[in-house]
């Protein structure tokens, strides 16, 4: 079920790539996560009329994480390919599990961890004159959205009860990102099939992954969960080879693997500071929520 998980995360975004001519990457984005929020709300149904300030502002906060989130990762996809903003992207979530770190001997397991990881990113990227700076850029910073994503989702696992929090993050992103969708649209008039593709998008990379996801953590550990998050690089990686035609050669899926390893030996034996819930399920987030106050990319 992780598996499937994480190949339909990466399907959604491929197919939500396929619109990115006639909606452009905004307008994918505010489509898939209209429909990730009217699937949370329909599961959650939270009471947001009861919250208070403190409940308001970590949620507001995520809001803005989840937009940018997958703002800058779908801006990467139509500059760099999806393995490599996928991969790069999966950076955040490491970076937060290696500084929270505290298991024994996780000075020197972080420095080794981060040395894969950093060779990995190299490894895919063989940065030279021809690279792609702005989509380079714009994967760095869907990185650090995603950090500021688990950070943020922490607090509000905290404060709000089950998966509300994250619910209404979703609806408030998606209702930021509905008038700049609303004018694209009007503005480019696409085709039904562009709109059709941006609704398959978030299907695969949220309603789906999120059901597979409530299944699978009743029976398994945030951490053990975490490490099947290592294949979302992986899958990125096969997915936009063979459906988006991407050119990766062998030394560029080997960069994968070794921030997928770099991942997994982070999580092994891993503790986070402070001793709590982990309401990220996992280094990967993407969008997708918890079973009551422990949690899981979309499209990711």
């Amino acid at each position: 079920m992780i598996a499937s998980s994480a190949a339909s995360t990466q399907a959604g975004a491929a197919v939500g790539a396929q619109a990115f001519a006639a909606l452009t990457p905004i307008g994918v984005v505010a489509g898939r996560q209209l429909v990730a929020a009217l699937v949370m709300l329909a599961v959650a149904r939270p009471r947001f009329w009861r919250y208070t300030r403190g409940q308001w502002l970590p949620i507001l906060g995520l809001a803005a994480f989840f937009a940018g989130m997958n703002s800058f990762l779908y801006a990467a996809l139509e500059r760099i390919g999806l393995g490599m903003a996928v991969t790069i992207e999966f950076l955040g979530p490491l970076a937060v599990a290696l500084l929270f770190s505290r298991a024994p001997g996780a000075r020197l397991r972080s420095l080794l961890c981060a040395a894969l990881a950093l060779g990995g990113v190299l490894l895919l990227t063989r940065p030279g004159p021809t690279s792609d700076v702005l989509g380079l850029a714009f994967a760095v910073l869907a990185a650090a959205c995603w950090a500021g994503y688990i950070l943020t989702n922490r607090v509000v696992g905290r404060r709000v009860p089950g998966v509300e929090g994250t619910a209404v993050a979703t609806m408030i992103s998606a209702a930021g990102m509905l008038p700049v969708a609303l004018v694209i649209v009007a503005g480019t008039q696409p085709p039904l099939a562009a709109v059709g593709f941006a609704i398959i998008a978030g299907l695969l990379s949220s309603a789906v992954p999120y059901t597979l996801d409530l299944i699978v953590l009743r029976h398994i550990s945030p951490v053990v969960f975490g490490l099947g998050m290592s294949l979302h690089p992986v899958f990125a990686a096969l997915i936009g080879v063979i459906f988006l035609q991407e050119d990766l050669p062998l030394v560029g899926f080997a960069g994968v693997v070794l921030v997928a390893c770099a991942n997994a030996l982070t999580l092994i034996s891993r503790t986070i500071r402070p001793p709590e819930p982990d309401v990220s399920g996992s280094s990967y987030s993407g969008d997708r929520p918890a079973r009551g106050r422990v949690r899981r990319r979309g499209l990711r």
